[in-house]
């Protein structure tokens, strides 16, 4: 590399010396770039609301802290992982906000974390004697990682030391018991009995980063041994060399656990960075293009069956199953992996999908109204597609020892607005990659060592314009400016000269610029129409469409007027582009409100995916996906019978209602059949064949008798109703 910046920036960086070889893009460093307006907003909200609770950094120490039985004995559970997630996220918060009370939270719970460590060199939520099972190993991991992020802001050379050396005796002890059998260790891939052993294989990522922070050769020997195990406990198959080959995607590996198998491929590039082994960066490439292709949903997350990859661009519009899908901790993941693509590559897509995910599922599921029903965690888990509402669980809920709780969504969700510092502006060889458009200043190192300030002025992603100006004239280099791909109509000008650009590519303007001389760029924001693909497994999810409007997903919102269960037509033009008015009169709060013209010119009220559904109830039920066909109506006055509200959250399993005396009981075996009797629009009694009625006691509980009570009926998916008490809160039987 040429570049002097980059040299000053990576060449006595530890972790990152060895992307100076390989990489194509890189990070900024620490604040170097200052925004303003909802972006900075929401990562100021998330270290003001949960990274700065130093309390809370101490009740996740408490769980490695316990004596035998330790926290996760009992239930081989992830509470372990909760520190080292959030210490994750936090450290990238930080390295935007240079928040000097945020740092010292951040230097006090590594201390007492430190405090944990065992005789035997473990920090663990497992005893000896439970080591090696459930999740043990994938806490170790972030155990470690979480250091090792701290590492990368800690100015104290001496606590940098005590950090180092405590993470070699965790990975040390690690190495002396994980191994082959004949040599008295345990093969890594059986230290847990989830997902043949993914999770544990994940520990690849901070074992590298130790070899990079080190250069002990008996840490890049383990890692070699970690890959040689293949990810999996499959004699013979390494997911690895599938994706080296290249033949099948994810959603048909053996195991298709989204979170951990992303995990397992970011060490993996770690891996070819310090290695330079070709096949390894083809197998990360060829994986991460897949996923890119064939797992990714229109609001940026993945997996519509729980977390899993399952061909989501197929099962997005899904109509049959209605548990939990899109979940923060895949968005998330998604977003930091992509974030090392865009290093490693260069590659725009990437940059793209970034900004997907951020605006529609992440910003989408951070709790920036604090709404208490979710525990007062600062995001939701998972995000609603088809239909449905927000808050409908905790992901990764564990009770913890003083009785409260938490989950893993919570703890992974700061690294998303986290990495809007690291990949908005980003420096490569010849000058600067502007990834992110949004109101900013940013002080730029060039290629000869200059630095210059920028500033860009824009309202996008509400508006299509933005302006770039820098303080000083500069040197020559090349600004290379992202040109979305859904923008394939863009102007691009400096002081009245047009520049060429392509969709989908970085438009380079390679030039000595004027101090207050103006780029102009306007991104083609019309509203374009995306039809769902056909699923053989669910005839009726080819029946929608959905619409987005430059990087964000618009969504119907019961708030709105109009029935969000209408049936729509549009007449897209021959670039799949559909008219819509900006709808100015929107009570509800909102980044884009449109009115949306159907093909008999009646208007669709939607709003940007970020604000849907934020009443966290059935009040805004939101659809991404429209129907096109009433391929749900049912017959109300025939028999019905009636599911328990959570079952529906785990696939495969469908528990209905039966009569037993005076109860209501759930069953696997049959169902009664009940009757609606319909008094008003939308409010049924319902009765049970013997003439009884369903009403709600004082205590909450469901009752069968001579009274009844009015229900409503909101719909959920196919032929399939939530029943709703008149105050809006929805019925659950036990």
């Amino acid at each position: 590399m040429s570049s002097l910046s980059l040299k000053n920036l990576y060449d006595a960086h530890p972790f990152y010396h060895d992307r100076l070889k390989t990489d194509r893009l890189f990070s900024l460093g620490e604040g170097a770039l200052h925004l303003t307006g909802e972006l900075d907003d929401a990562v100021r909200f998330i270290e003001e609301y949960q990274l700065l609770d130093a309390p809370l950094w101490e009740k996740f120490v408490t769980q490695f802290r316990a004596t035998e039985p330790k926290a996760d004995d009992a239930d081989d559970g992830w509470r372990g992982e909760y520190w080292g997630k959030m210490m994750r996220g936090a450290c990238f918060v930080y390295s935007y906000t240079q928040n000097p009370a945020l740092y010292k939270v951040l230097t006090d719970t590594v201390c007492d974390m430190m405090s944990t460590e065992d005789s035997l060199g473990r920090i663990s939520s497992y005893s000896v004697g439970h080591q090696y099972h459930g999740w043990d190993i994938w806490s170790r991991k972030y155990v470690l990682l979480g250091m090792q992020y701290f590492i990368e802001i800690c100015r104290d050379k001496k606590l940098t030391e005590k950090i180092t050396a405590c993470m070699c005796r965790q990975a040390d002890y690690m190495i002396a018991t994980l191994g082959d059998r004949k040599d008295g260790k345990t093969p890594i891939t059986e230290t847990s009995d989830h997902w043949l052993g993914m999770n544990s294989s994940s520990l690849l990522e901070p074992i590298v980063r130790l070899y990079q922070l080190t250069g002990e050769k008996k840490y890049l020997d383990f890692a070699t041994y970690i890959i040689d195990c293949g990810v999996i406990r499959t004699p013979g198959l390494s997911l690895f060399e599938l994706a080296a080959e290249d033949r099948i995607d994810p959603h048909d590996y053996p195991v298709v656990k989204a979170y951990e198998m992303m995990s397992c491929f970011e060490g993996l590039l770690e891996y070819y960075r310090v290695t330079g082994i070709e096949k390894w960066r083809r197998a990360v490439v060829n994986f991460a293009k897949r996923v890119r292709l064939t797992e990714i949903s229109v609001i940026g997350s993945s997996g519509c069956t729980h977390e899993l990859f399952d061909h989501t661009i197929v099962k997005e519009a899904g109509t049959v199953y209605n548990g939990t899908m899109q979940e923060t901790c895949v968005t998330v993941t998604w977003m930091k992996f992509c974030y090392q693509l865009l290093c490693l590559t260069g590659d725009a897509a990437y940059a793209d999908e970034m900004e997907r995910s951020l605006y529609n599922a992440l910003l989408g599921s951070l709790n920036y109204n604090k709404d208490e029903r979710n525990g007062n965690l600062p995001f939701d888990s998972y995000s609603p597609l088809l239909f449905n509402t927000r808050l409908r669980g905790v992901g990764g809920k564990k009770i913890m020892a003083d009785g409260t709780f938490y989950g893993c969504c919570a703890c992974i969700g700061s690294a998303g607005p986290g990495l809007i510092g690291k990949f908005a502006l980003m420096a490569k060889e010849d000058g600067i990659a502007v990834n992110l458009y949004a109101p900013m200043t940013a002080r730029l190192p060039l290629p000869g060592g200059e630095k210059v300030t920028l500033h860009m002025v824009t309202d996008y992603p509400k508006g299509d314009t933005v302006r770039i100006s820098f303080d000083e004239d500069t040197p020559l280099f090349d600004l290379a400016l992202r040109i979305p791909a859904f923008s394939t109509r863009t102007t691009l000008a400096v002081a009245g000269e047009k520049i060429p650009t392509a969709a989908g590519d970085y438009a380079h303007i390679r030039r000595a610029f004027r101090a207050g001389e103006e780029i102009v760029l306007t991104l083609d924001m019309r509203t374009k129409l995306h039809h769902a693909l056909p699923d053989p497994t669910d005839e009726n999810a080819f029946y929608h469409v959905a619409l987005t409007r430059g990087p964000i997903t618009l969504a119907r919102d019961a708030r709105l007027p109009g029935d969000i269960e209408e049936v729509v037509t549009f007449a897209p033009d021959a670039e799949g582009c559909v008219p819509c008015l900006e709808d100015n009169a929107c009570a509800t709060e909102h980044t884009v409100a449109v009115r949306v013209l159907t093909a008999n010119g009646h208007e669709i009220p939607m709003i940007d995916y970020e604000h849907a559904g934020r009443t966290w109830d059935e009040r805004s039920l939101l659809t991404v996906w429209l129907p096109t066909k009433n391929y749900w109506a049912v017959d109300l006055t025939a028999p019905v019978t009636i599911e328990t509200p959570d079952t529906w959250d785990r696939s495969g399993i469908v528990e209905r209602l039966v009569v037993s005396g005076d109860a209501l009981i759930p069953s696997g075996e049959g169902a009664d059949a009940f009757l609606l009797e319909a008094c008003g629009e939308n409010r049924y009694r319902i009765r049970t064949t013997d003439g009884r009625y369903l009403a709600v006691g004082d205590d909450g509980h469901v009752t069968l008798g001579k009274a009844a009570d009015i229900f409503r009926l909101l719909p959920v998916a196919t032929g399939r109703y939530r029943i709703g008490a008149e105050d809006g809160k929805v019925l659950v039987f036990r």
